[in-house]
């Protein structure tokens, strides 16, 4: 999603659907205030099972805003996630569409 707003536009057309969903949402404000987090600790932060936490990861993998990285520790399994540049800037661009879409409501 472009961060460019064509004047007339609703700033709420602007906002990144993906980032938008609550799950998706809790995962990137976690990971973007750390430099990475493992799975368990995102796992206890938003509340989700391991199986909706992973489906979430992978679309925001797939989208390139995450990296995750699978290791061992002695013989059990560690997964660390980490935004990625493009990420760390979908999330500011989500954040700054959400304050002009809040912004422009009024009251």
């Amino acid at each position: 999603m472009s961060g460019t707003r064509d004047r007339g536009k609703e700033p709420i057309t602007d906002i990144d659907r993906l980032i938008h969903e609550p799950a998706r949402f809790l995962i990137m404000a976690h990971l973007y205030v750390v430099e990475a987090a493992d799975f368990l600790f995102l796992q206890r932060q938003t509340n989700l099972t391991w199986g909706n936490l992973s489906s979430h990861i992978s679309k925001l993998e797939d989208a390139g805003y995450v990296h995750v990285e699978k290791s061992f520790k002695g013989k059990k399994p560690h997964t660390m996630v980490r935004l990625t540049e493009g990420g760390r800037a979908a999330f500011e661009r989500y954040r700054e569409s959400m304050q002009a879409a809040l912004d422009n409501i009024p009251g």
